[in-house]
């Protein structure tokens, strides 16, 4: 970008500033594009503006104030007071080391300077002189001897800034010196910091030059006794430090910390109170920088931070400052300006005082940023929060200074329905669910029972359950609020749990009904049961068949193989093709599953079966963790595993009753350290949509920002080969939900990021194992046809679950896509779409299941399809333990394209068949290996997996017939081949 086209950029992000002054990405474009222009004056004024409507770090603010130092005249004590002001603006802001480094060595300067002038200040409370001065330079330290690590270094600037005056002190005022010298040393000693030792020293070499020498030995001791406690304060915080090093200030590491301070019964104040300045002030930096997850990070360290301030009784006034802080550094988060609106209403002495706004212009300033146009979560708060108030202030019937201006009762309950009711509106038009808590709408009704305006209160459900036709709490509160009407029975609608309202119903029909009544809504009641429950069959149904092939999958992995047989039974289950019989032909449909799939649904509720456990001690054993969850009930599995920065286990029961009393052991001790347990599926990420060229690398490098990754989980690809998903798995769920702010990040045109916390009960909403028959192909489009156009046509034939389709550089379709849809019937049904006329192009449509296209395939050698994958094939011996399939795959594909990959886990072997012979050759004849998991792997040919004979083996799949394989599930011939020759079969 040239000059020119930086200018012409500039003025449109300074046009934009002026419409919406607090977006925070404008904020962070001109101060990019002023820096492009090379003006230094545009950079001063950019980051002036950023400073006006946001609370800034130092990396804004140093500049600033090296600026002002400039303009002042700092010889004069007009000019140093001005900059001084610039100091306090900015340490307001964000707590820095550097900023307080800063501001001392100014302040020491300055007195210097004017100590040694014609200026010599002659009052006590003058400015610089060395009352003043010392009070100022206090102030500062003050401000950062909180930091346990870095803070010595300020007290250790105002120390030596004492001492030398002491030098300087008249022989008969320097007794009363001293004292205070000696003073300021005691109290460092007994304040937790990593140079305890250092200060200890110091004060010996003061007690030896100032004490009498008799009194040496009882001082020393003295102060020894003094700070024991804070030198143990540091020692149980060193490992926090030390983590927050090694992990280079991460926003995790400073979660753990906050979180341990938070955990005390009696918290140092000093301590907690630093620690949330510098975990806020590290989440700015990362805001500033662009990185994701910081905003929600700051977020939830100022609730903390205010939060605790207030449960331990921090005076009135410091508390005041953190709210006022608060949303200039956070302004989105409606729940910080709602908490500021009740401290504001408790507290309203402040209001009366000045020092605090009335509380509706507060809650005008909030929606004056325009931050909460489409924002649900941060709206609620502020209604409520409002509302909350004016009823108050409307059924005490007093006006408090707080409820500035003074309304008359009426106009106050004018005001305080018109809050409500446009705030409904409000969230409505912000999303298309609205609140799906119905938490205003709770609200009013309440407001109007209050009020005994019973037709108002109903007629605030009934409009609720019309706009939101499918859910079931709206109806179900307007059946209690309601003398229901059979007329105005909303049985048809497919709502979400419609069992809540018959029982509403019928119980109001059995107080208020007669028994013909009575008779009618059990009859009603029942032809809707019959309705819903052939519904839900069907859905389980398909349910019951995806989750099968999920937990079929997950087992395949974990089978032994021992031979042959139990090769074709169990290790390309998932692939769900059908398999011959004894006799050549299909499984009927009708013949029942095997005995592995009904274990295979069984171990489907692992994920809820398993507790994690976080913040192990170093040399936890599994027995120390059977010993703390023996009372809960069976337990199948430890596994404890070492990570960089923590030791943390997973415990499996055998049934999902063991986890309720497995949980209730979060907060307990291990060798006397406190551990934190947790579902194992509530810190576990499902994430799918990334573009195709996505890895592992990339994919914990994407989420290792928001805390420590324990595991990341790739499926095999056998149900298709462009499966795009993985299971991200964290330490905590803190970090997972942290995480969740990638949902919906672009990371490449067409390509939205979709992130799930992995609750097994969504299970169907996440698996993939049946797309391909659920999805259609669509060629030939024309480069203007949307995704929108696309979603409108084949709507018609089902509900549409996704459309995915690839946009050139200039975000127009590059003519082809894909459709998935809810139900297998309606991708058949969508064929129906072939050569429709599509913006003035024909487009092609057939079904994208690739195996099915693959069975058709000739061979392309002539010799048959099992020599040609055959002579595409090749060996890996000497895998990892527990290597996954999904993962190899990833990184053989890589050194050429794979048609099918298959993992033998007890011979930590595996085969893959590439897309072409020529590269297995290549392959082949590599010289070096490969690496994968630290093991370094070669490509080989190579005799069966199985120990069995070549001939025994191929007799036992083709002539034999054993009891499994008459409830062998459905599998093609495609499949059998494939296993046969991976095994050396014929």
């Amino acid at each position: 970008m040239d000059e020119e086209q930086a200018l012409e950029a500039l003025s449109n992000v300074i046009s934009s500033l002026s419409e919406t002054p607090f977006d925070l990405s404008l904020h962070a474009q001109h101060i990019q594009l002023a820096a492009a222009t090379g003006l230094d004056d545009q950079v001063h004024a950019a980051r002036e503006t950023f400073a006006t409507y946001y609370a800034c770090t130092d990396d804004v603010w140093l500049p600033l104030i090296e600026a002002k130092k400039n303009l002042e005249d700092i010889n004069s004590v007009e000019g140093v007071l001005s900059v001084l002001q610039i100091y306090n603006r900015a340490e307001n802001d964000y707590f820095s080391i550097p900023l307080l480094r800063q501001h001392l060595d100014f302040l020491i300067d300055r007195y210097a300077h004017f100590s040694s002038s014609n200026l010599a200040p002659v009052l006590p409370e003058d400015p610089f002189s060395k009352e003043w001065t010392r009070d100022a330079l206090r102030a500062v330290v003050a401000q950062g001897v909180g930091h346990i690590t870095r803070g010595h270094s300020l007290w250790e600037t105002l120390c030596e800034w004492e001492i030398d005056n002491l030098s300087k002190v008249l022989s008969d005022e320097r007794s009363i010196a001293v004292v205070e010298v000696e003073e300021m040393y005691l109290e460092r000693l007994q304040q937790c910091h990593s140079a305890n030792e250092e200060t200890f020293q110091s004060y010996s070499t003061f007690t030896t030059n100032y004490k009498a020498p008799q009194a040496y030995e009882t001082l020393l001791v003295n102060a020894s006794k003094l700070r024991g406690k804070a030198r143990k304060a540091y020692e149980w915080r060193e490992p926090y430090e030390a983590a927050l090093e090694k992990s280079g200030h991460s926003l995790y590491a400073y979660q753990n910390y906050v979180a341990y301070e938070l955990r005390a019964k009696q918290p140092d104040l000093d301590i907690l109170s630093n620690i949330h300045e510098r975990a806020i002030a590290e989440a700015a930096k990362r805001r500033e920088a662009g990185e994701t997850g910081a905003e929600e990070a700051l977020r939830l360290w100022w609730a903390s931070y205010v939060d605790s301030m207030r449960r331990n009784n921090s005076p009135q006034e410091q508390q005041l400052s953190l709210f006022q802080r608060s949303i200039r550094s956070v302004p989105a988060s409606g729940e910080q300006w709602a908490k500021y609106i009740r401290f504001l209403e408790v507290n309203n002495n402040l209001v009366e005082e000045g020092e605090g706004e009335p509380i509706s212009v507060l809650y005008d300033k909030a929606f004056a940023t325009k931050l909460f146009q489409k924002d649900v979560e941060g709206m609620v708060p502020l209604f409520l929060a409002r509302a909350g108030f004016e009823r108050r202030i409307f059924l005490a019937g007093f006006e408090p200074a707080v409820a500035h201006p003074f309304l008359e009762p009426q106009d106050r309950l004018s005001t305080l329905l018109d809050i409500l009711n446009s705030g409904i509106k409000a969230i409505r038009s912000a999303a298309k669910g609205g609140d799906s808590r119905f938490r205003l709408e709770r609200f009013l009704f309440t407001l109007y029972i209050e009020l005994e305006q019973s037709g108002e209160a109903t007629k605030v459900w009934a409009d609720t359950a019309k706009y939101h036709k499918t859910a079931y709490i709206p109806w179900l509160e307007y059946t209690n609020a309601l003398e229901y009407d059979c007329k105005m029975s909303p049985l048809s609608i497919p709502l979400d749990w419609p069992e809540m309202l018959w029982e509403a119903w019928l119980a109001f029909e059995h107080s208020h009904g007669s028994a013909r009544e009575i008779q009618d809504a059990l009859d009603v009641v029942e032809r809707a049961r019959v309705q819903v429950e052939a519904r839900r069959a069907k859905e389980a149904e398909n349910v019951s068949y995806q989750a099968m092939q999920v937990s079929t999958e997950q087992k395949a992995t974990q089978i032994p193989v021992t031979g042959l047989t139990e090769v074709v039974q169990s290790a390309e289950a998932p692939m769900d093709i059908d398999e011959e019989t004894k006799s050549g032909v299909k499984r009927k449909a009708e013949q029942a599953p095997p005995e592995e799939s009904k274990k295979a649904r069984v171990g489907m509720d692992r994920e809820n079966c398993t507790v994690f456990v976080g913040d192990l001690p170093p040399g936890t054993t599994e027995n120390d963790l059977t010993k703390l969850f023996k009372d809960c009930g069976v337990i199948r599995e430890v596994k404890i595993t070492q990570l960089p920065n923590t030791l943390v286990a997973t415990v499996e029961f055998n049934t999902r009753d063991s986890v309720p009393a497995a949980l209730t052991k979060d907060k307990k001790r291990v060798h006397d350290h406190e551990i934190n347990t947790h579902l194992a599926w509530e810190s576990t990420l499902y994430v799918t949509n990334f573009p195709e060229g996505a890895d592992d690398v990339s994919i914990r490098k994407l989420f290792g920002q928001y805390g420590h990754i324990f595991d990341v989980r790739w499926p095999s690809k056998k149900f298709k080969n462009t499966r795009r998903f993985c299971y991200v798995q964290y330490t905590s769920p803190t970090a997972a939900r942290l995480a969740l702010e990638l949902h919906g990040r672009e990371l490449e045109p067409g390509f939205s990021l979709k992130v799930y916390i992995s609750n097994p009960e969504r299970r169907k909403e996440r698996t993939d194992a049946d797309a391909n028959a659920r999805e259609v192909y669509v060629a030939g489009l024309s480069k203007f046809v949307t995704k929108e156009d696309l979603e409108k046509l084949f709507r018609v034939y089902g509900p549409v679950k996704e459309v995915r389709m690839t946009l050139d550089a200039n975000n127009h379709s590059k003519g082809f896509a894909f459709i998935e849809f809810e139900e297998e019937k309606d991708a058949v049904k969508a064929l129906g779409a072939n050569n429709y006329e599509l913006k003035k192009r024909r487009i092609a449509v057939t079904l994208s299941d690739t195996r099915v296209r693959s069975q058709r395939r000739e061979s392309e050698s002539g010799l048959g399809r099992k020599a040609d994958a055959r002579s595409r094939s090749l060996r890996i011996r000497g895998l990892p333990d527990n290597t996954q399939e999904g993962l190899l795959q990833q990184t053989v594909e890589k050194l050429a394209p794979v048609h099918r990959l298959e993992v033998f886990s007890n011979k930590h072997e595996a085969v893959v068949e590439f897309q072409s012979a020529a590269d297995a050759a290549r392959l082949l004849l590599l010289p070096e290996p490969f690496e994968f998991n630290g093991a370094q792997l070669l490509f080989s040919e190579g005799e069966s997996v199985s120990t069995k004979p070549r001939d025994m083996s191929v007799a036992a799949v083709s002539s034999s017939k054993t009891p499994s394989e008459d409830d062998t599930p459905a599998r093609g011939k495609a499949q059998n081949d494939f296993r046969k020759m991976l095994l050396g079969g014929e």
